[in-house]
């Protein structure tokens, strides 16, 4: 058996400088408590849902149909109002007792693919005029091959 002396250790520990004070942290272990925690509280949190809540219908009450007026011009530019034919003056007074009522149907307007283009500009013009807000234009798939050479 061999037996060391502790006094040889002690001299060899100072020596090497083993005897100081320590004068820094290890900070490794904090670094991974640290870590260890973080991930904890990350499963912990809930995860958030986006989600928007809609009412929906109950099916009870259905939409009311809304009531709407339509301008239209024949190719020999004739001027009809819900089908009726009528002079420009009388396309006006219907325009203006529409626009005094408190709600204002729609005013649907539909040229004939044929009618010409000055008297659906002027037509517009007098709708724009009348000051009717609301205005569809019905139709506008028929000229979509306008200015294509057929």
């Amino acid at each position: 058996m061999t037996y060391v002396s502790t006094r040889s250790v002690d001299s060899h520990r100072r020596a090497a400088g083993f005897d100081r004070p320590i004068g820094e942290i290890n900070t490794t272990p904090l670094i991974d408590v640290m870590l260890v925690l973080v991930v904890m509280f990350i499963i912990t949190i809930p995860i958030a849902t986006h989600s928007l809540e809609i009412p929906l219908p109950n099916g009870a009450a259905s939409l009311p149909v809304e009531a709407a007026n339509t301008v239209s011009i024949d190719a020999s530019d004739r001027l009809y109002w819900n089908g009726k034919p009528l002079t420009r003056q009388e396309l006006l007074n219907q325009l203006a007792a529409t626009t005094s009522l408190p709600e204002q149907p729609l005013l649907r307007f539909e040229p004939d693919p044929d009618a010409s283009y000055d008297q659906s500009a002027r037509t517009i013009a007098l709708i724009k005029d009348s000051g009717v807000d609301r205005c569809a234009f019905i139709g506008n798939e028929r000229y979509r091959e306008f200015a294509r050479g057929e």
